[in-house]
């Protein structure tokens, strides 16, 4: 178990909050937003943006929030864990890397180790 101020997180707590913690990096890239940026616009400090990224549980329900809608104006967190914005699709389709051609069957055979 992780001790967060005082307060015990369970194993399971603490991989949501992570979870949500890559959720919100993934869409801050995803818009093209820097963590600086987008801790200024909520109000947070880079090490409260940084905690919260990394999936912090002692951070505040109310922080992940602002920080939410700092990333995106009226975003919801039902959004983020759904995942349901465009700019995801984006950067999914973007990260994905593809051959130029194709392999062929020797190739096959020669890298077969």
């Amino acid at each position: 178990m992780k001790i967060t101020q005082g307060k015990i997180a369970t194993p399971e707590q603490a991989i949501e909050a992570q979870e949500i913690g890559k959720k919100l990096a993934r869409l801050r890239l995803a818009r093209a937003i820097t963590q600086r940026e987008a801790s200024s616009r909520a109000g947070l400090s880079r090490n409260t943006a940084y905690r919260l990224e990394k999936g912090d549980p002692g951070i505040a329900l109310g922080q992940v929030i602002r920080y939410l809608q700092a990333i995106k104006p009226g975003g919801t967190l039902l959004d983020l864990l759904q995942e349901n914005d465009p700019a995801l699709a984006r950067l999914h389709a973007t990260e994905q890397t593809q051959r130029v051609r194709p392999k062929n069957l020797s190739e096959d055979e020669r890298y077969d180790f």
